[in-house]
């Protein structure tokens, strides 16, 4: 390698549930911070980018193993990311910053996960909000929506066939919908099968579109059933790339706790980023 090669940034891409994020030891700064929205919208951006539907920073904390930052792949900061959570304890662990079980800062709170091997299993700071049975008028009607805060907001649509929901559509009327501003909503299209298994489509805010998983969406849409008496815990929720993750919680009155998410979280590949070429 010439002496005038550019800087070049070591990065891990990882997916949960085909939810994927470029993740970075960043516990000595390389990106300030005035410059951190741009550049997870280049390092996310398919073909010329890495391609992801999020960048994780990973930095020292004081009180927890790690603190991250979260960016979407339009730039924006998010409190919460279920699947992200998981990559995160997972990458955590990879590389000697913490044991298998271990804590960690968000703008949702503090995450508590452990990790065995592959399998992470995160409980989830910041459910809040429940709010079942509202009416959401649309341009083409009307839909049934339930609402529920989980560290980031959620939407929740039971729909009979997931197939025909025009999830787009549906999903970015829904996502900037005047009942739901100014932060806006990520939406759940829920099919339950039985009491302990629902399958979900997730229009990501911040992705702006369909996501093969939504960790936060699959926590939400188990609970809302469970709120509409229709789950049980634990629930088994396939997401729309085929992956399963298993959501459990205790329900005590209108009360919710002890809220855990668990699945897979994968290392695709490591590399290096030319931190010039992606000005």
């Amino acid at each position: 390698m010439s002496e005038n090669a550019p800087p070049r940034l070591p990065f891990f891409k990882m997916h949960g549930g085909g939810n994927d994020f470029v993740l970075v030891d960043h516990r000595q700064q390389q990106i300030p911070e005035a410059e951190q929205k741009r550049f997870a919208q280049r390092v996310c951006a398919p073909k010329v980018g890495v391609g992801a539907d999020g960048l994780i920073l990973i930095e020292s904390s004081e009180r927890a193993d790690f603190r991250w930052r979260f960016y979407n792949a339009d730039g924006s900061e998010a409190e919460m990311c279920g699947n992200g959570a998981r990559c995160a304890a997972r990458f955590a662990v990879l590389h000697g910053l913490a044991g298998p079980r271990l804590t960690f800062e968000t703008l949702a709170g503090l995450i508590e996960a452990e990790v065995i091997n592959r399998q992470v299993r995160v409980a989830l700071a910041g459910v809040e909000g429940l709010q079942l049975n509202l009416a959401i008028p649309l341009e083409s009607g009307s839909v049934t929506g339930h609402f529920l805060k989980v560290g980031v907001p959620h939407v929740v649509v039971p729909v009979d066939n997931l197939e025909e929901v025009p999830t787009r559509l549906w999903g970015r009327e829904i996502r900037f919908h005047r009942m739901f501003q100014p932060a806006g909503t990520n939406v759940d299209f829920v099919k339950a099968q039985d009491r302990h298994t629902l399958e979900i489509r997730t229009y990501e805010r911040g992705v702006e579109d369909e996501t093969l998983a939504c960790g936060t969406g699959a926590v939400a849409s188990a609970l809302v059933s469970a709120g509409l008496g229709r789950a049980s815990s634990p629930v088994a929720v396939r997401t729309r790339g085929g992956e399963i993750l298993t959501v459990s919680f205790e329900w005590q009155g209108d009360k919710v706790s002890q809220v855990f998410l668990e699945g897979d979280a994968l290392v695709v590949y490591q590399a290096e980023l030319w931190l010039d070429e992606l000005k």
